[in-house]
This record gives structure tokens, sequence and C-alpha cells, in this order.
């Protein structure tokens, strides 16, 4: 049974994605970006996708908003299914014409983007306010004095203190954690199903993290959107995410609640990113012990397990096999032939 079966069939989903295929044609050959990505997202749930530079996570994102610069990007195969039960029923984003009005209205409408640089997405020439309610008139039709009354609700609702104000200030008149809050609220000012953050905190300092993620989980309480946190940092995932699907080279290879893939992973590279990572104020026990090697060329042809090279059990076989992402335990997948063998400790 794929992922997205297995999990869809208790929940309520409103974002499907299966067998997807993102790749980028390059003069030195065919980049698969992303190699077959089945994935569910759940309304009212965080979504935590995680891993190393390079596996493919951002692609992901930008595949659902069809972001990506094409060509030489193009989706090849998969589907995308958002499910929209109050706005015309389901539709395969795939099959949209990216620069066409049903993507255009989706895009914003009803799945929003948080990027990781708040400042190469504002717009430095027009005010916070204006932004916004260009956003708010955009989708929902209204005139100039809603779009500002809205772009003000926002802005306050992020907590970004005298919004009146900054309704009127340039981004450069602001700092990276309230540019962040400014993109968030930027997002949410049409009340979107789904919302794709892209390594928002990343450029932050830990106190502005914190507070930007307390806010993101404050906020979809209050709107009950989905939400897809991309992310390489495994702190951030274990604050806010319901389930986790770890990328690797293009490809999920492991998938499960928050709990259960914190405290048995079933994949090698899932547990070679735990035992990297150190636990503030608490002595270790053991040195950390990082992945050896580096993530291969998504260019690269390579047979069997693409993790095999780095991997502390592979054996013979998983230089030969592509193992496929299985359920192995209820609700939990890994794409491991090994993974009813090997054990986390």
């Amino acid at each position: 049974m794929p992922l997205s079966a297995a999990v869809s069939r208790s929940e309520e989903p409103i974002l499907e994605i299966r067998n997807l295929q993102t790749h980028f044609e390059l003069k030195r050959g065919v980049v698969k970006a992303v190699d077959g990505v089945d994935l569910v997202l759940n309304r009212n749930q965080t979504l935590g996708l995680v891993g190393e530079s390079g596996c493919g996570k951002s692609v992901t994102s930008l595949s659902v908003m069809k972001l990506f610069q094409s060509p030489p990007g193009r989706i090849v195969g998969g589907s995308i299914m958002l499910h929209r039960p109050d706005n015309g029923g389901s539709v395969d984003i795939v099959k949209v014409d990216a620069k066409g009005p049903l993507m255009q209205s989706i895009r914003g409408g009803e799945i929003a983007m948080v990027f990781q640089e708040p400042m190469t997405s504002l717009n430095p020439l027009n005010t916070i306010g204006a932004q916004i309610a260009e956003a708010v008139k955009l989708h929902q039709g209204v005139g100039n004095k809603e779009g500002m009354d809205r772009a003000l609700e926002m802005l306050t609702k992020v907590k970004i203190a005298d919004p009146k104000r900054r309704l009127h200030e340039y981004p450069h008149q602001m700092s990276g954690g309230m540019r962040q809050r400014v993109m968030i609220a930027m997002a949410l000012s049409c009340n979107p199903s789904v919302l794709i953050a892209d390594e928002p905190t990343t450029a932050l300092d830990v106190t502005v993290q914190a507070q930007i993620l307390d806010l993101m989980s404050q906020l979809q309480e209050d709107y009950g959107s989905a939400v897809m946190m991309v992310t390489h940092n495994l702190g951030v995932v274990s604050q806010i995410a319901d389930f986790v699907a770890v990328m690797y080279l293009g490809k999920v290879v492991e998938y499960a609640d928050v709990r259960s893939l914190f405290h048995d992973p079933r994949h090698p590279y899932t547990m070679g990113l735990l035992k990297a990572v150190p636990v503030f104020g608490k002595k270790q026990a053991t040195p950390l012990v990082p992945i050896k090697g580096t993530v291969p060329s998504p260019s690269d042809r390579i047979s069997g397990c693409s993790f095999a090279d780095r991997c502390p059990f592979a054996k013979a076989e998983c230089r030969e096999v592509v193992p496929p992402l299985e359920e192995v335990a209820p609700g939990h997948f890994a794409a491991c032939i090994r993974s009813g063998e090997i054990s986390w400790g």
C-alpha cells in the first residue's frame, strides 16, 4: 500500500502528492531533484520535511507552488492533488498551467508560502501595508481601504509592535524577525488552507526562532491551516510537527509521527541525523557521530540504495536493490531492506 493511501485512510487530507518527479535538464545531464515522492498533508496538521541540503525538500515545495524555473525544470510524472471541497472540488496541480488564472488563484489564495529570506521576497520599493493589501485585493476582490484594514489586522495578529506605524514603513526599516512576521502575515492574509514554510527561521537568532515557531503554531490554531515545514533543523521539527518525512537524494526514506520518528527511527539515515544533533544544556555521554561521506549528485546514476555508500549497516544486496518505502509499523514507513534488523540505540 503506498504511503499516501495508508496515511489518508483515516484522516482528512488536503494535499496528496503521489510519485512526484521533478527533473532539471542541464548540459551535464538530467538532475532528478525530486524522484518519486509520496506525501500527505492533512487538515490542521503540520508535516515536517527534513534532510540535508540538496535532498529535494525545497524543490518539492516549489513544485507544489509551480515556482521553479521552467525550462530547465519540469514535472515529468506524478500528481499533486489539492482537495478544495468549498471551491470546486479536487484539482491536480501538475496539470494546471503555471501561469494561468487557476494557478494564480491557488498560489497565495489557497496555498501560501513563507520563504527563508524575506528580503528577497518583499519589494523594497513598496510599504509593508501596500504589499499585504495587494495580496488581499488580488485574491479577495476588495478595495484599497478593505485591503489596508486587513493588512493592519494581520500585522496585529503576528504581534508586530505599533502596527499602524509599521504599516507605512519599508522592509529595510525592519529587523529580520519582523520581516519574517510580515511574510507570515502576508501568507495568512487570505486564509489559505495550506501554508508552506521553507526554512523560515534559518537566518534568525535562537530567541527570535522560538518566537516565530510559537507564532506559527498559534496562527495555525486560529486559522486551521495545514502546514508543511521545510527544514534541516530537527529541533524545529520536534517542536512544531505532527508528522515527519525524511528525504534523501530526491526520495522520502522515512515517514512517521514525530514521536515515533525521534524515539524509534527505522532508517539508517534518520538514525545518523539524530546522532549528529547536540543536546543543549546536557553533557554528551558519547561524542557526536557525523554521517560519513557526502550526498551524491542527483545527476549520478546509482544502483541499489542511494544511501548505501554512507550507511554503516549496508551489505552487498543494498547496492543492488532499490528499497521501496514500506510500512514497517502502523503509520510508520521506511525505505530500507534491513529496517527490521537494525535498531536505534
